[in-house]
């Protein structure tokens, strides 16, 4: 059976209650058939002492992208957490934003596992991550 998925409001609603992505600036910037892209601006408060940017922001966006694709292809915002990340940088980023693109390799009744293209304003290849969600039993009537 096919699952109706959330539209662009309900997703950037989703977004909106992760506070931690809100403190980077995570922005929706695109659906797709099989995930969706988030993006960030590369602000100074965001780069480490070498002057590029931090790789925790980095992976906090890759993270989320994941887990609002996973809300946005389930339809619904169900509680979910992360298992598992891994993440490998390729270059450095020194400005403009950076681009999350996530596509879903599985989404299964309990686990999702997505891969996440990490993408520079140049659209160079700035990093890539797996990382894999557990979706979580309704808490009374979430």
């Amino acid at each position: 059976m096919k699952t109706k998925k959330l539209t662009a409001p309900q997703v950037r609603e989703v977004l909106g209650k992760i506070h931690f992505a809100g403190l980077i600036g995570a922005r929706l910037a695109a659906l797709h058939r099989d995930g969706l892209t988030l993006e960030c601006a590369v602000r100074r408060d965001l780069l480490n002492s070498a002057g590029v940017l931090h790789g925790g922001v980095t992976a906090t966006l890759a993270d989320a992208t994941v887990g609002v694709a996973v809300h946005y292809l389930l339809g619904t915002h169900r509680p979910i957490t992360t298992v598992e990340m891994k993440i490998n940088y390729f270059r450095p980023v020194t400005g403009g934003k950076i681009f999350a693109r996530a596509r879903m390799l599985r989404m299964g009744a309990t686990i999702c596992v997505g891969r996440v293209d990490i993408t520079d304003s140049h659209r160079k290849l700035a990093g890539t991550a797996l990382a894999t969600y557990m979706i979580l039993p309704n808490r009374g009537g979430a």
